[in-house]
């Protein structure tokens, strides 16, 4: 085992200062290609869109001597997964191996580019859909990685850059890749925006998305209402119980946000399906919410009238891993010699950073600029936050890739999960 050092010690004054000077020279670039990424729409089902923003990111992954490759997806509904690696003579044998993941894709539906294009306000905040979820800090691991390279071979054995084309729809595609190359890391970066007072994410709960299906049985309303068995009053009794589960256990939150069913008026439902969110801190609750679910399912107020549960997507909590928390104090370390704070904060929203540390995997998240107000028409990023935080994001790759104790962790072994 190699002696450890402080966080942060391994990357002196002059490099940071360096990286700074690079990054501020290519601050215009950034900008430019911000407003053209802001302005091609690109929610997840809009793989066209999707796809241009992934060949502008191979493009510049390419340019800067990685190797790229395409994933495209099996059902062809949604656009390609990006990934880049660096090794061989861009890396350091030996080094560890990392893993950065951004996504490409945003909430909003064609058009919405179009409607509100990208703009900076009269006080330094740019607007536009995916402005900061998450197109600065997919370009904010780009040029990171640009002003890295043009110093030296990377302190890593191997890097690979992920970019996700799903992440907002629980990134169905996507996931294999990242499990994949996860499970041959030793740390994971992921470049969500920072939290709006500039923290970093280092734990965010796990979420279960669900259908629930009713199934009763059909009747005329006005001649035999007797015969038939009402999906709907299934349904909203259950809506009402699972609402009451809230606050059983710490941290738990249950919320049933559709709800559709029947066919008219005069006809008692068969039919009625509800879409319920879960989210949870910690992993042995939210399994134990969800068995509380099927129990709760298997008991209906309606005779004769079943329901089966089917989740559309699962993300296990990001719970903070004590390999992580190496991560975080190397964070705060560089961005105090760059002259400000952050904490580590916890966020009930997921992101590809769960399933990382879910697989026992040092992960934190939260390393592009600052902004909020995501998914919204509200949503803005402060561009004076856009050099100090990529220069952060530099100095923690270089501060993670020569720390003895990351590169111990390989030879210890994987955190059992």
């Amino acid at each position: 085992m190699q002696t450890p050092t402080a966080p942060g010690s391994a990357v002196d004054a002059a490099e940071l200062t360096a990286l700074e000077a690079a990054i501020r020279a290519d601050e215009a670039d950034l900008l430019a290609d911000l407003e053209r990424l802001v302005n091609i729409d690109c929610g997840s089902y809009t793989p066209a869109g999707v796809d241009e923003i992934g060949q502008f990111v191979a493009s510049f992954m390419t340019a800067h001597g990685a190797t790229v490759r395409l994933e495209p997806d099996p059902a062809g509904r949604l656009g390609q997964t990006v990934i880049g690696t660096w090794d061989g003579q861009h890396g350091t044998p030996g080094g560890p191996r990392i893993l950065l993941v951004g996504h490409m894709d945003t909430v909003f539906d064609p058009g919405t580019a179009a409607g509100r294009p990208f703009a900076i306000d009269a006080h330094g905040m740019a607007h536009g859909p995916g402005v900061t979820d998450m197109k600065s800090g997919l370009l904010a691991g780009l040029y990171a990685l640009k002003a890295l390279l043009a110093s030296g071979p990377l302190p890593y054995e191997r890097l690979t850059f992920v970019a996700n084309p799903d992440e907002e729809i629980g990134s169905p595609t996507s996931t294999q890749h990242i499990r994949a190359i996860a499970a041959e890391s030793d740390a994971c970066l992921v470049l969500e925006c920072a939290r709006a007072n500039g923290d970093i994410v280092s734990s965010r709960k796990g979420i279960l998305d669900a259908r629930v299906t009713v199934t009763g049985r059909a009747a005329h309303a006005g001649v035999e209402p007797e015969k038939g068995r009402s999906a709907i009053l299934a349904a909203a009794d259950l809506v009402t119980r699972l609402h009451a589960l809230n606050g059983r256990w710490d941290g738990v939150t249950f919320n049933v946000g559709v709800i559709s069913g029947g066919t008219r008026p005069n006809v008692v439902a068969e039919r009625c399906s509800l879409e319920l969110d879960v989210r949870a801190v910690r992993r042995d609750d939210l399994e134990a919410a969800e068995a509380e679910i099927r129990t709760m399912l298997a008991a209906l107020i309606v005779p004769d009238v079943t329901a089966e549960l089917a989740p559309m997507a699962r993300w296990w909590p990001m719970e903070k891993l004590e390999r992580s928390g190496r991560l975080v104090e190397h964070a705060q370390a560089i961005a105090r010699r760059l002259g400000f704070e952050v904490g580590d904060a916890a966020t009930g929203g997921a992101s590809d950073a769960n399933t990382t540390a879910g697989m026992g995997v040092a992960s934190i998240d939260g390393l592009g600029p600052v902004g909020g107000m995501d998914h919204s028409p509200a949503e803005y990023l402060d561009v004076a936050s856009i050099v100090p935080r990529t220069t952060l994001l530099a100095g923690l790759l270089l501060a993670v890739g020569r720390d003895p104790v990351v590169a111990d962790w390989r030879a210890a072994g994987p955190v059992v999960r």
